[in-house]
């Protein structure tokens, strides 16, 4: 789609049981406030159900709501870590001229630190664990997909959620991790647009501060995982404890978006 170039679609993947997952029941992206009137009717034609936006209130102000076909209806579970706000972090470091106070504030592996934390949070704070957990009890519901779910950049919360979903029908962690990276292809475009905006502008002098922020590192997507390990000891019990998830619920998954 022309306004939301990191949408796509999860189906085919390979499970665990050698089913593939369908095409059309499972889908993610980036925003959808930028999506175009031609982009409508290819989002209409699949038929979607339920659009997830996991923005913060205040980014959906800032940036609009999403534009959505008719009859699709719009779940708001919004994902918000205060001690590692992404939105607020970009936008004080292009408030603040000063190339100084950038790098003092982005340089020396500062700004990655804060994305791993954020993906840390993901994982050991409850309530994320309970948004997480409400997005794939929609997918498991009989009549959830096909479901859309999305943030801003569809890189950190739709890229998590997107790993838990896929990990939790059996998908090998390297495809898991090949999917979430694919987002640096996707997005690169307008990553790339974005910094040459930023420099060209005067907003910074170093605008490459902003590349952890901007791409998606497998190296996040780890400390996500290693916090599983660590408080739960392994997927399992992190979906049973974790996310207060039952067989139930995958079996809905399964049902649902197994081919």
């Amino acid at each position: 789609m022309r306004g939301a170039l990191n949408a796509r679609d999860l189906g085919g993947y390979r499970a665990a049981d050698g089913r593939l997952l369908r095409r059309g029941v499972a889908l993610r992206s980036d925003g959808l406030n930028h999506v175009t009137a031609e982009d409508l009717g290819p989002l209409a034609a699949l038929g979607l159900r339920s659009v997830v936006d996991l923005r913060s209130m205040d980014e959906v102000r800032g940036a609009g709501l999403d534009r959505l076909p008719g009859g699709v209806t719009l779940h708001h579970l919004p994902l918000l870590a205060a001690d590692f706000d992404i939105f607020l972090l970009v936008r004080d470091a292009l408030a603040d001229h000063s190339p100084q106070r950038q790098r003092a504030l982005l340089g020396d592996g500062r700004a990655a630190a804060l994305m791993t934390g954020l993906y840390r949070w993901f994982v050991t704070d409850r309530v994320a664990r309970e948004r997480f957990a409400a997005l794939l009890r929609l997918l498991a519901a009989p009549e959830g997909p096909p479901l859309l779910f999305h943030c801003s950049a569809g890189k950190d919360r739709t890229g998590w959620a997107a790993a838990l979903l896929l990990t939790a029908l059996g998908v090998d962690r390297g495809t898991v991790r090949a999917d979430y990276l694919l987002t640096n292809e996707r997005s690169a475009p307008v990553v790339r647009r974005a910094l040459d905006d930023f420099g060209a502008r005067g907003l910074m002098r170093e605008p490459e501060l902003l590349l952890p922020v901007f791409r998606a590192d497998d190296g996040y997507l780890d400390a996500a995982f290693a916090e599983v390990e660590a408080g739960w000891g392994g997927f399992d019990a992190f979906w049973r404890d974790g996310l207060g998830l039952d067989d139930e619920v995958l079996a809905g998954l399964r049902a649902n978006l197994l081919d």
